[in-house]
């Protein structure tokens, strides 16, 4: 290989960012397809105040300057043919023009300040057009109502609108900005998509929309294809020489659905992360009537590909809860103690500790145990909180199925708790579906990265993904039965009142 960026399209590596709420991963990938080096950072997110969730904009831009730098200077050999990003989606990042600072921290997708407002837009009637429009009920998850409170809360926002410096946008805008040295202000379809801002059936941001939620449409970065060449580094941005170009732009859920091979319905792709995205293509743009999301997957040169999206608020999150609640290490722990028993002896646990999200929409539901008795012990709270976990992913499903009218095949799992066995036997049995897991951990990475490798004529697949399948439990029909009616019997009585 050659130095720099001159090693030529054909001899070049990829470097993918997977810019995530609790961390910021790259990945090198050679022009056949093969993972040849990883890095991550870690960040922070801040809680100000019960319901607010917040990031540093400088700290994630700084993670992945440290990520790039890490790759490069370990594998100073690698010609660099391109970047692609993945991006923690939901994310608003508001910044000055002129100056390229933000003007507040960054407003995590977790964070519900705005939950008030969004009630008060659905009780005035307006889901069903933001809906029509958007394929996205009215809540505080979607950027649409935080830069809202941004306009309404922050003086310097409405001047800068005025000024026409105002910068509002998802994290890969926000890092392509500056990438390119303030160049380039501009987003991908998939992004986009789950802004709450963007009409998914015409392709362009929507002024109604903007005029709803009262934001200024001037301050919305360009739309582009996810296959689209961004824009170009600027020299001293990053560790990499000036001029490598940006190939592809995916929200990271997309671009997992994307590193999964999936090209066609049928499967549906679940991320365990700190919360969880079940995504699944549909033939066409559907609107969903049973609490999911209508999004665009991607877009290239085949055209804009649509799927049905189920966000579940927390998820992973709830294991590494639980086991602080159990003064247990970790996860890992509280996994290995679920282990002990057979099941959870009646005790359900609904870990809405940030209100329930898909297929559910509440905010007003907080975290329940439910079915302790004297001979309820530690052990069965653990493994309630694995069930937890499990049967949210199975509703999402469930509701998938009902909106396309068709059996969906399996589940196709990534994410950090997707390395665990048990809970992927779990989700098989609760499903009755086999779960295939990827041997690939940076499967959206790894997404972004084969759209921008086919982009320059290269592979079109991970070579080093070797994947693991969990089947049904035969013997499992009874314990599904029994968990599954638990479960729904207790989410009705919670959202009744």
């Amino acid at each position: 290989m050659t130095g720099g960026s001159g090693g030529g399209p054909k001899s070049g590596y990829i470097i993918a960012i997977d810019q995530g709420t609790t961390n910021t991963k790259a990945i090198l990938v050679s022009a056949a397809g093969e993972v040849v080096a990883k890095s991550s950072a870690p960040l922070k997110s801040n809680y100000p105040r019960p319901g607010w969730a917040e990031q540093s904009s400088d700290d994630i831009w700084a993670s992945v300057q440290a990520v790039i730098a890490e790759l490069v200077d370990a594998n100073p050999e690698a010609g660099i043919a391109g970047l692609a990003i993945a991006n923690q989606r939901e994310t608003l990042v508001v910044w000055d023009a002129e100056t390229g600072k933000p003007i507040i921290p960054a407003m995590l997708w977790q964070c519900r300040r705005t939950a008030q407002a969004c009630e008060a837009l659905i009780e005035q009637g307006q889901d069903p057009m933001v809906v029509e429009a958007t394929g996205l009920s009215i809540n505080a998850l979607f950027p649409a109502s935080k830069l809202a409170w941004v306009m309404q809360n922050v003086p310097e926002a409405r001047t800068l609108a005025i000024q026409g410096r105002l910068r509002a946008g998802t994290v890969d805008s926000w890092l392509l900005y500056k990438l390119t040295g303030g160049k380039e202000f501009a987003t991908d379809h998939s992004n986009a998509s789950r802004t709450q801002l963007f009409n998914t059936g015409t392709l362009r941001w929507d002024e109604g929309l903007c005029d709803l939620f009262g934001v200024p449409l001037s301050a919305l970065p360009q739309v582009r294809a996810s296959d689209s060449q961004f824009g170009e580094v600027a020299g001293g941005a990053t560790a990499l020489p000036a001029g490598v170009p940006i190939l592809a732009m995916m929200g990271d859920s997309h671009a997992a659905l994307y590193g999964h091979r999936v090209r066609t319905p049928g499967l549906v792709k679940a991320t365990y992360g700190t919360g969880s995205s079940l995504m699944t293509l549909t033939p066409q743009r559907v609107l969903s009537k049973n609490g999911l999301s209508s999004t665009i997957a991607w877009s290239d040169a085949q055209g804009v590909a649509y799927a049905l999206e189920g966000n579940i608020t927390v998820s992973a999150q709830a294991a590494a809860f639980a086991a602080e609640m159990l003064g247990l290490l970790d996860a890992k722990a509280l996994s290995a103690l679920a282990k002990t028993v057979p099941d959870a002896a009646g005790v359900i646990f609904v870990p809405a500790l940030a209100g329930l999200g898909a297929p559910h929409w509440n905010d007003k539901v907080s975290g329940t145990i439910s079915g302790m008795t004297l001979a309820t012990t530690r052990a069965h709270i653990a493994r309630a909180t694995l069930d937890a976990i499990v049967l949210q992913v199975a509703d999402v499903f469930i509701a998938m199925e009902k909106d396309l009218g068709a059996r969906l095949d399996g589940l196709l799992a990534d994410g950090g708790a997707s390395s665990n066995d048990f809970l992927m036997q779990l989700q098989a049995d609760v499903l009755d579906r086999p779960v295939t897991r990827s041997g690939q951990a940076e499967v959206g990475a790894m997404g972004v990265a084969t759209m921008a490798l086919a982009g320059l004529g290269m592979a079109s697949s991970c070579k080093n993904d070797v994947r693991s399948e969990f089947r049904p439990d035969l013997e499992a029909v009874t314990w599904r039965t029994e968990v599954r009616d638990g479960w729904q019997s207790m989410l009705a009585r919670l959202t009744a009142h």
